[in-house]
């Protein structure tokens, strides 16, 4: 394995747990306002 391959496969599990990082926050937001709005 050459470092090029290692820095190239370490690059793409960053942007993959951005992408879920993302995911995620966007999930707790629309729970949030989902609560928010059966409270009204």
């Amino acid at each position: 394995m050459t470092q090029d391959e290692l820095v190239r496969r370490q690059r793409e599990r960053a942007r993959l747990m951005a992408w879920l990082l993302g995911a995620f926050v966007v999930l707790l937001f629309l729970i949030t306002v989902a609560k928010i709005g059966l409270n009204r």
